[in-house]
């Protein structure tokens, strides 16, 4: 029997995130019920400049920042909200939540409003991007999600309160970063299938 993640040691958490088994996308139903898929690969890139427009609705002074681009021409025609609630309800949903909740402990509201994402408080709003918000005991977390013409941006911006928080964020870190393509592919997707029906 595997040893659960929060009774690991933080330098035993590399090795138990490696192992763990993401598919993108197996919490939809899309996947099970044969739906029509849009097979092609849509081009993800991680940025490693924040843009203006990014900085301008984010906190200053992060600790950890990482920002993922979806490029499509039909980005502009979802608000950054819809985004927001494709990629971190429809996509992440359960497994999101377990890594916001349990593994991070962010305190995040249970109930759906239109005042928070996957009980992500929005913290902030623009016409193009929208920002949201979550704590824990041991660290502030921001997801940011911009439009433009043909692009669609993840920043997450982790500012940390305790210093167990890098130790924390540091191997599930490289877990986000692996999933952050697919999970912007993954909203893409979930946004044509809705479009359809």
């Amino acid at each position: 029997m595997k040893t659960p993640l929060l009774e690991l040691a933080p330098e035993e958490l590399p090795r138990a995130v490696k192992e763990i088994k993401v598919e993108p996308g197996t919490n939809r139903s899309d996947h099970r019920d044969g739906a029509n898929r849009d097979d092609r690969v849509l081009t993800v890139r991680q940025q490693h400049d924040v843009p203006q427009a990014i900085r301008a609705i984010s906190p200053t002074d992060p600790d950890y920042i990482d920002i993922f681009t979806l490029i499509t021409d039909d980005a502009t025609h979802r608000s950054p909200e819809q985004w927001a609630r494709a990629a971190f309800e429809d996509v992440a949903g359960i497994q999101g939540q377990f890594v916001w909740r349990v593994l991070l402990g962010l305190r995040l509201k249970r109930r759906a409003s239109p005042d928070h994402v996957a009980g992500w408080r929005i913290a902030d709003r623009c016409d193009r991007g929208i920002r949201l918000e979550a704590r824990s005991w041991m660290m502030t977390g921001n997801l940011v999600i911009h439009v433009e013409d043909e692009k669609v941006s993840l920043a997450t911006i982790v500012r940390y309160d305790r210093p167990f928080a890098a130790r924390m964020w540091s191997p599930l870190s490289a877990l986000h970063r692996r999933l952050a393509p697919d999970l912007l592919r993954d909203a893409h997707r979930v946004q044509q299938l809705t479009k359809r029906r």
